[in-house]
């Protein structure tokens, strides 16, 4: 653990008094960075990597988390509301089977998308409120169980954070929460029969995850490497060499690494006609995606103007305002923040790219280092026969960089991933 060089500089700073103006909920902010040590965040970071031996955090977790004020956490889930709306209509399939290339269509799509990540920028309007503004959207699952860790972590070393704030939502408690993850990951399986899968899951940066998902559910994390295939029927190889069918898959693939993986060894491709049932199947990474957000965007005043580049027949004169994206890409890859004719121009795959109105993140968060901007991400699952999304976490990103990515943030303090608690 480095230690934390700026300490004496933050007593300097905070003897100033000169506190940002749109910080949420400035006297709790206040008296948190107060009370912050770096001994406290080595504990913290201790916490986190020791609680589940031998698997440790594999991104930067930020000095401190977010308090969010009741009133824009209800902006939050008014506009979660809306686009659960749209996504919930019956023509949604329809609208979105053009996400999905027929080489990449994976067999078994039943239902909706069980999981379902919506991704805010922190605003402000024309009037100064503060105002969340979807920047992303994900058919896909997320750090579930980890963020139940962070949370816990912060409380125990942070006395400042209020016993009645709250990170998870429904009136879930710590038992409720597992239980609904369980109904998602599980189903009506028993463990043993449902696996978590993904590429060289010991060398991901949120393995973590996995592993807790692992302890508390108790389905095995498993590369695609290791899944075998005879016929129709998946199965991998037990401790004693034991053939253990499996039933279940909780994907945790991001086809985007998959794509580029061709030394990867493996007997199940996901275009296979297989027995078995989907935790979040894989077509939904693609009809809830970058894809959605030109849809989303029609007369809602939480999603920024976002067209697909193919219909746009005259370009914008304020290009500066606008970033270009490519559907399908992971961790900011490919986004184009100063756009200008000529990149415009030079797209030959347009159709698959979209054109989005900047948002403009807010100095929300007041550190000893600088202002730091975030977004937050409100986790949900959609279980069967329930008529919307349920909103139950959070992940929240701290950022001083130009994007919110770990490359836009390098070599500074008080970023990267941490959790709301929301009043």
């Amino acid at each position: 653990m480095k230690k934390y060089n700026g300490f004496f500089k933050i007593i300097q700073l905070l003897s100033s008094n000169n506190h940002y103006p749109n910080t949420m909920i400035p006297n709790l902010r206040q008296a948190f960075n107060a009370a912050f040590t770096a001994e406290k965040y080595a504990a913290l970071m201790n916490t986190i990597d020791t609680t589940y031996a031998g698997h440790s955090v594999g991104f930067r977790v930020s000095e401190s988390p977010v308090f969010v004020p009741q009133k824009f956490k209800n902006k939050l889930l008014e506009a979660c509301d809306k686009i659960f709306h749209t996504i919930s209509q019956p023509d949604f399939k329809a609208q979105t089977d053009a996400a999905i290339e027929p080489s990449q269509f994976v067999p078994g799509e039943e239902g909706q998308s069980l999981f379902m990540q919506l991704d805010f920028g922190v605003c402000t309007d024309e009037h100064g409120e503060l105002t969340p503004q979807l920047i992303e959207i994900q058919g896909f699952p997320s750090l579930y169980f980890f963020q139940t860790l962070l949370a816990d972590a912060y409380r125990k070393h942070f006395e400042t954070i209020p016993a009645d704030f709250i990170t998870m939502f429904g009136g879930l408690d710590a038992a409720g929460y597992v239980e609904i993850l369980r109904q998602a990951i599980v189903g009506k399986h028993a463990p043993k029969d449902v696996i978590l899968l993904e590429i060289e899951p010991e060398k991901q940066s949120t393995g973590i995850d996995f592993y807790i998902t692992e302890a508390l559910l108790g389905v095995k994390v498993l590369c695609l490497s290791q899944l075998k295939k005879d016929g129709k029927i998946l199965y991998h190889l037990g401790e004693n060499g034991e053939r253990i069918v499996v039933k279940r898959i909780y994907n945790r693939v991001i086809f985007d690494e998959l794509l580029k993986r061709n030394d990867l060894h493996r007997e199940f491709d996901f275009q296979d006609d297989v027995d078995v049932e989907w935790a979040g199947h894989p077509n939904w990474f693609f009809r809830i995606s970058k894809y959605t957000l030109p849809l989303l965007a029609e007369n809602n005043p939480f999603v920024p103007p976002t067209r697909f580049l193919h219909t746009i027949e005259k370009y914008p004169e304020d290009l500066e305002n606008y970033v270009l994206k490519p559907l399908f890409s992971f961790a900011g890859m490919g986004v184009k923040i100063n756009v200008t004719r000529q990149d415009l121009d030079e797209v030959q795959d347009r159709k698959n790219y979209i054109l989005q109105k900047k948002v403009h993140y807010a100095p929300v968060i007041e550190t000893p280092t600088g202002a730091a901007k975030c977004e937050i991400r409100m986790m949900a699952v959609w279980l069967p026969d329930t008529p919307k999304p349920l909103i139950i976490n959070n992940i929240c990103r701290m950022s001083k960089g130009e994007m919110v990515g770990v490359r836009y943030n390098k070599d500074k303090d008080w970023v990267g991933g941490t959790v709301c608690f929301f009043e």
